[in-house]
């Protein structure tokens, strides 16, 4: 920009020259060329000088004080001296020496908006500003100018238009940019707010009610350079009236998706008043096109990114309230697709389960019902599997660690769930457990993996439920003896004449022989029809001798171990119970009966002189009521002794049935005594049968029998680890293959040896197993 040094040396220049001009001929009258050329440098200047537009003789000037055909002569005379240059720099030197008008004009609004938040305040200075723009910039009639003189009526200069009007405005955008305070911009952002909420576009009156034109307004900010500069803060608004309707309509909001609805309303209320903005002087279609799709692009993936954090956020109970939560599953598959945020899905999912799931108070039931819902839910979101292998990994080692999940998923599978949520869908088709394939190297319809697979995934076709679940554990085996000791506990637990249920039974083991195979469950069709037998060889005895008994008649090589007992029935009873063994050794010759006394239930009818009870309960209670009919006070060792060596424990809490009916009471400590008549203020028990509470029978189960098992070679495990220090689970595992009748894997080791960790015998580091000494 021009200077006084320079504006100094210019003229001295000027001086210089006409001095040697006016030395070359004396003679001849003063170049009126030069004469002209300098008033029209002064005129030029004067005219675009910079004004006061508060000082109204000054807004007065152009019309009265110039005359417009100078004007206009001047501007040419200059263009064709090429000073164009010169000119423009006295300008914008006039413009930078006049600007502290317009900054204390700035800091006088803003300091008034600072008070009172008032965006009239705003809005006026931005309008004040529009006129500092437009009073300042050079008149539209320098832009066409004549010839100079008559000896350049050939010549048409070009126009000046563009040459001043670029220049003057990139002048003062500059310097208007420099003197807005930092407040201004969140000011901007609050009038931005006001004028384009979509719900009410276009205000039709202002801050203060006063009628308002949206348009011009929006033209002040184009002329003024605000909109490209605070493109940004005009996104955020548009953003932030995105995030406010997500987080209006969506949280909770499952059972549909609200993708389509929330793309819906951003095309009719966001985009409009956006292009508005944007396209404001935009002419050609081609441009406002363009424009169109790269707006709609850029909002279409904030909302996607809004509402995929939104579901991420949800996602566990999402999961939880499969399945009237597709809606919501529809949403994140949807939008995961448009926004990269896989990773933040997993990494929330696996802290929410560790927090929320993978802890001792939650049941295992529970766990295995959210694991299920969680697959389900994940193979929807991504079909391939990758973020159900990342996400299900942790549930699947815990549940491998709890000792009670191959019984919770057994129970499942034969419909024994207590509060009815079953893992296994009844609209689920039945079919053979899958087992992983190996990579099909000649597949034609072979795709590769995502790419954010890891190393150890492999992509198989989805598998059912059963199959996924089964696949927690390396063997289908576990699954087949729990089921075992499972049909076990029921079959026993059936009633004499109750054969619906054994046909249930038989049902459910029909169907499983589909998914684990019909060798697998031999073991289970042996113990269904000993069943049958049991009560065909029961109707025969029947027959012959009738009979109170009515035992259930098993395969001792067949069927689980079963928990043993010392008891022996009294009395009648056991004269029962000889009976009947006499009668099977004539029907069934090469076979003998050995009782299991402790198990069953037994139908009593109890006559006392002032009532009669019928009642049924298990065969110790039987055995000490029996007792009593001989004498009417026994001590509990006493009792204890006649009936066989049964713990304490076990006696206290059949004594106590008895006792809770008002039949005996402790009359001392460890000494009951039969009531024949009820004592005052007792219930009087009516007529009708008095159940027990009923119990499954005592079935060893599979981890039971194993620890017994493995008991054996705890002796040799406690020498080895004394001899030899701290081992490996594989160390041990090769040195146990040399003792007798070893026949477990390293993963049932590993489970005995963790078992031994918790009764305080054994201490792990590192993988490495020693003594606690």
């Amino acid at each position: 920009m021009a200077t006084s040094a320079l504006r100094t040396q210019v003229s001295v220049k000027y001086a210089e020259s006409l001095e040697k001009l006016l030395a070359a001929d004396k003679e001849k009258r003063l170049n009126p060329g030069l004469l002209n050329y300098s008033q029209a440098l002064t005129l030029a200047s004067e005219y675009l000088r910079p004004y006061d537009i508060k000082d109204r003789a000054a807004m007065m000037r152009p019309r009265t004080a110039f005359n417009i055909n100078d004007v206009r002569t001047a501007f040419a005379m200059v263009h064709f001296s090429h000073q164009l240059p010169a000119l423009t720099e006295i300008f914008l030197e006039d413009m930078r020496k006049s600007f502290h008008l317009i900054e204390y004009e700035i800091n006088a609004y803003m300091t008034r908006y600072e008070e009172t938040k008032n965006l009239e305040l705003f809005r006026m200075l931005v309008s004040r500003l529009h006129d500092w723009f437009k009073a300042w910039h050079p008149p539209t009639e320098c832009a066409s100018p004549d010839s100079p003189s008559q000896t350049h009526t050939d010549v048409i200069p070009p126009s000046l238009s563009s040459f001043f009007s670029g220049t003057y405005t990139l002048s003062f955008q500059t310097r208007l940019f420099a003197a807005l305070p930092p407040s201004f911009a969140r000011g901007f952002k609050a009038l931005a707010s006001w004028c384009l909420a979509p719900e009410d576009y276009p205000p039709m009156v202002s801050a203060s009610g006063a009628p308002i034109k949206i348009d011009a307004v929006w033209t002040e900010f184009e002329k003024l350079g605000l909109i490209e500069r605070y493109e940004s803060v005009i996104s955020s608004v548009a953003y932030e009236h995105i995030e406010r309707r997500i987080e209006e309509t969506c949280p909770n909001n499952w059972a549909a998706p609200m993708l389509p609805e929330i793309r819906e309303w951003m095309t009719q209320k966001v985009v409009p008043w956006m292009l508005k903005i944007f396209t404001h002087g935009v002419t050609s279609r081609h441009d406002t096109q363009s424009l169109l799709t790269g707006i709609g692009a850029r909002f279409d993936f904030h909302v996607n990114k809004v509402l995929c954090d939104l579901r991420i956020k949800e996602i566990f109970n999402i999961i939880v309230d499969y399945p009237d939560s597709l809606g919501a599953l529809q949403d994140l598959k949807e939008t995961l697709q448009r926004v990269d945020q896989r990773g933040d899905l997993v990494k929330f999912l696996r802290k929410e389960n560790n927090k929320r799931l993978l802890h001792p108070g939650a049941d295992t039931q529970t766990i295995l019902q959210q694991y299920v819902s969680t697959i389900k839910c994940l193979r929807i979101v991504d079909p391939p599997g990758v973020l159900l292998y990342k996400v299900a990994n942790p549930i699947r080692q815990y549940l491998r660690e709890r000792p009670d999940t191959i019984r919770c998923i057994v129970g499942s599978l034969v419909g024994d769930d207590e509060n009815g949520d079953s893992l296994v869908d009844d609209d689920e088709p039945i079919q053979p457990l899958q087992q992983p394939e190996s990579e099909d190297y000649g597949d034609l319809e072979w795709n590769p993996e995502p790419i954010d697979a890891g190393p150890e995934f492999k992509t198989n076709k989805p598998s059912d439920v059963i199959s996924t679940l089964v696949s927690i554990y390396d063997s289908k085996d576990l699954f087949v003896k729990e089921l075992q000791v499972l049909l076990a506990q029921r079959l026993l637990a059936i009633d004499d004449n109750d054969t619906a249920r054994v046909d249930k039974e038989r049902r459910n083991i029909e169907i499983l022989k589909i998914r684990f195979g019909d060798a697998a469950l031999q073991v289970c069709a042996v113990m269904l029809k000993d069943m049958t037998d049991s009560k065909r060889t029961d109707d025969h005895i029947q027959g012959q001798t009738p009979s109170v008994v009515h035992p259930t008649v098993i395969s001792h090589h067949f069927w689980p171990t079963l928990d043993q007992s010392d008891i022996v029935m009294p009395g009648q009873f056991q004269q029962l119970q000889e009976d009947y063994a006499k009668e099977f050794s004539v029907f069934k010759p090469d076979k003998k009966l050995k009782w299991l006394p402790h198990l069953g239930t037994v139908h009593l009818e109890l006559e006392l002189q002032d009532r009669t009870l019928d009642v049924d309960v298990p065969p110790l209670e039987a055995a000490f009521i029996e007792l009593f009919s001989r004498q009417d006070t026994w001590a509990l060792e006493e009792l204890i002794k006649a009936v066989g060596n049964v713990d304490r424990s076990s006696a206290v809490k059949a004594l106590s049935t008895w006792t809770n009916m008002g039949v005996i009471k402790e009359q001392n400590e460890n000494t009951f005594v039969l009531l024949e008549q009820a004592e005052d203020g007792a219930e009087m028990w009516e007529m009708a049968p008095i159940q027990a509470a009923p119990s499954l029978p005592p079935v060893q189960t599979m981890q039971q029998v194993e620890a017994e098992q493995m008991r054996v070679h705890w002796k040799f495990i406690e020498g080895m680890l004394t001899n030899l220090g701290s081992l490996s689970v594989d160390r041990i595992q090769t040195m146990l293959r040399f003792s007798p009748n070893y026949d477990k894997t390293a993963e049932q080791l590993g489970y005995f040896l963790e078992a031994a960790r918790r009764e305080g015998l054994l201490v792990v580091q590192n993988g490495m197993w020693r003594l606690n000494k």
